[in-house]
């Protein structure tokens, strides 16, 4: 399978010309890379910016931050997966545990969009992770695995293909102190464990599970080579076309 890095610009850049700079700059770049990638060692790259961007940027997969699980009517502020089809989106993250936090999301709600998602032909990226107080006191374990297992109920065989996880430890997210390889690894095959019980092993061995959490063009490498992460979610180091470009030729 090909590597998977996604781009998560956030709430950023602040207007059209730096997104539309920011995007060609990486565009240009990809290009570059991709004519010396080795056969066999191709990278996917998505690029998830605000809403407000999506219909502006043209050449390279795009993806949205957040979604909602209707298809249309009164749901004033929200974006629809059937919008963002026509937006000629690819994949969505889901539960962000920024979402999570500031949005209030819970497990249902994020199961519903998942399966939205999943309706409009869409690639749900589902988020999961521990925040440092549950880390402190023992629970990771048991907060992945009631986060799949509420996020994925009712998600058939043949449309667990088309999910992505991101284990994205919270308290590694955006003050630089990432997720050490073993930790992660550890935590990838557990994720693959529950995947096992909720599914089988076809599905766990071949299910996407992608890292996030304080990458740099210095540790992206290792977290796919080491790690064993099946791709990268980028945050602060996608908004910086140089850094961004670094993390995907260090995992060629």
């Amino acid at each position: 399978m090909k590597t998977l890095i996604v781009a998560n610009w956030k709430m950023n850049p602040v207007n059209q010309k730096e997104a539309k700079n920011l995007f060609e700059a990486v565009k240009r770049g990809i290009k570059s890379v991709k004519n010396t990638m080795p056969a066999g060692r191709q990278v996917e790259v998505v690029i998830c910016p605000p809403f407000v961007y999506l219909n502006l940027l043209k050449g390279l997969t795009l993806g949205a931050q957040n979604v909602f699980y209707k298809e249309k009517g009164a749901f004033t502020g929200e974006v629809s997966a059937l919008q963002l089809h026509d937006s000629k989106v690819k994949y969505v993250i889901i539960g962000h545990s920024e979402a999570r936090k500031y949005l209030n999301e819970t497990d249902d709600v994020i199961n519903k969009k998942i399966k939205e998602c999943l309706h409009e032909k869409l690639k749900p990226i589902l988020c999961i992770g521990e925040t440092a107080e549950e880390k402190k006191i023992g629970k990771k374990a048991e907060v992945l695995e009631k986060q799949i297992t509420e996020d994925l109920k009712g998600i058939v065989t043949k449309e667990i293909k088309n999910i992505v996880i991101a284990y994205e430890p919270v308290w590694a997210i955006g003050p630089g102190d990432n997720c050490s390889i073993d930790e992660t690894m550890s935590s990838i095959l557990f994720i693959r464990k529950v995947i096992f019980k909720l599914y089988n092993r076809a599905i766990s061995d071949n299910i996407r599970v992608i890292y996030g959490g304080s990458v740099d063009g210095d540790n992206a490498n290792s977290y796919i080579k080491n790690a064993g992460a099946n791709g990268l979610l980028v945050g602060g180091a996608s908004l910086h076309a140089e850094e961004f470009l670094k993390i995907i030729r260090s995992v060629k």
